[in-house]
């Protein structure tokens, strides 16, 4: 059984953590972006979360459904207006079903690293194919693994430093582990979080795509479709499901 890092006390402060990511020049172009690889059949969010996603791209009236391990994150969706007509499944979204089939299935913000074994992310390839209807597409936004600022033997980076947040990963290459460690200056007090992810490559992404039965359509450095290069810091992925 997966364990639920995103409980009740993460999920009240999430929206507030992440405020960033909820602005419109953020968001806006992750939907057109999904709205324009959405067809007929509706779509599928794999950790759903709060709804920063599904809620606006529900109202591009596009039918979403969603999958999160975390009720606690699933009930803040349901309170926001329009959370109550999105059907979400609570569950881990590399096992569980829905009972139906889409057009599109969706990940993002790194989401897929939070499936903490290759076997799992593997397993979250296989039930989206099984999602999916002919010719449906899976996307994928994820980070490119930061190891070049890496010295040899260190472990510990440093991603976000100022006065109310500091937040540094701590790698284990062996396994592609990476755990994310936060600490947040709040009310003259500290609020300690931490979470285990996997990183993963692009290639293996693709590798994992073939197992499941689907090919690559595109990638780009992000959801405005720039290229990707070698200095891409995440990229955009699009895989197909055959259409018979």
């Amino acid at each position: 059984m997966a364990e639920d890092f995103f409980d009740e006390p993460v999920a009240a402060a999430y929206d507030t953590d992440s405020a960033a990511m909820f602005g419109s020049d953020v968001v806006e172009p992750v939907v057109e972006f999904l709205t324009a690889n959405a067809g007929p059949g509706g779509a599928l969010e794999l950790g759903i979360g709060t709804g920063r996603i599904a809620l606006p791209l529900a109202g591009r009236g596009i039918a979403v459904d969603g999958i999160d391990l975390s009720e606690a994150m699933v009930e803040r969706l349901r309170t926001k207006p329009g959370g109550s007509a999105i059907d979400v499944t609570v569950g881990d979204f590399a096992r569980v079903r829905t009972g139906s089939r889409y057009s599109l299935v969706y990940l993002v913000f790194n989401t897929i690293m939070n499936l903490t074994t290759q076997r799992a992310q593997v397993d979250c390839f296989r039930n989206t194919a099984r999602h999916l209807r002919p010719g449906g597409r899976f996307v994928v936004e994820v980070e490119v693994p930061d190891l070049q600022r890496l010295s040899p033997g260190e472990r510990f980076q440093p991603f976000h430093i100022d006065e109310g947040h500091w937040g540094l990963n701590e790698y284990d290459l062996p396994t592609q582990g990476l755990v994310s460690h936060h600490l947040r200056f709040v009310d003259g007090g500290t609020r300690r979080n931490s979470v285990p992810f996997r990183y993963v490559w692009p290639t293996e992404l693709d590798l994992m795509a073939e197992i499941a039965g689907m090919t690559l359509v595109g990638r780009w450095g992000g959801w405005q479709r720039e290229p990707f290069t070698a200095d891409s810091r995440g990229h955009v992925s699009v895989w197909e499901t055959p259409s018979r």
